[in-house]
């Protein structure tokens, strides 16, 4: 053993290879290069960021949409990106090589980063992000929950007013269920692929789509609950 670390030693100040920390930076970089959404957690202000691998002295080269500086003042001081941390850390920089926002990835492609006294922001992959808001948008209206046998027990209306926590406000209509009446959602977000309605007390309930384009209530049960779009 002590004679395969004397190896990687050597091979390590010879430059031969590299360390594990060294491959997480290449792959990062690598992954980052592309068109990125940089958000408010609600889409209510986007901006369109271009991360290039070339480096520039104020590291690596980026472009901004002519529309950021406005949607969102503190790009104006954004002039590169790097890696920083332990390969970690997606930084967007000023010329000083300073962090104007430094992001860590919280899922796969979408990254959360905190301005002081701003709040937190989103940067994911563009065509994903645009994704999502295409079909956030067909979810918002009027729903009906309805029983396996057809029987409707509730309205809802689902919206895209911000509920905080990248959570959006739902409204039920007069005469629910009782049992729909007592989980009471007031707060609803698409999070893959399913619909989850939130309590005020921290209840979920969760939907998926079914074959038959329905929404499902998981895990399924013998008398399913199923939201249907109202047309």
């Amino acid at each position: 053993m002590s004679a395969r670390i004397d190896l990687v030693l050597v091979l390590l100040l010879a430059g031969l290879v590299a360390p594990a920390g060294a491959q997480d930076v290449t792959t990062l970089k690598k992954d980052m290069i592309g068109q990125w959404e940089l958000a408010t957690t609600d889409r209510s202000k986007t901006c369109v960021v271009t991360m290039k691998g070339d480096t520039t002295p104020q590291g690596l080269r980026l472009e901004l949409e002519p529309a950021c500086a406005t949607a969102l003042p503190f790009t104006k001081d954004i002039v590169g990106w790097s890696i920083k941390g332990l390969g970690d850390i997606v930084r967007l920089q000023d010329a000083a090589g300073e962090a104007v926002i430094d992001f860590t990835e919280v899922e796969t492609g979408i990254f959360e980063g905190l301005r002081t006294n701003e709040g937190v922001y989103i940067l994911q992959n563009l065509a994903a992000a645009r994704s999502l808001a295409k079909s956030m948008d067909q979810m918002i209206g009027d729903w009906s929950m309805v029983r396996g046998n057809g029987q409707a027990i509730c309205g809802l209306t689902l919206t895209n007013t911000d509920a905080g926590n990248d959570n959006f406000q739902v409204f039920l209509k007069p005469k629910c269920d009782p049992a729909v009446a007592a989980f009471n959602p007031t707060s609803w977000r698409l999070e893959h692929g399913q619909i989850i309605l939130m309590s005020t007390k921290g209840e979920t309930w969760q939907f998926e789509a079914d074959d038959n384009a329905q929404w499902r209530r998981v895990p399924d049960s013998a008398d399913p609950l199923i939201l249907l779009r109202e047309q």
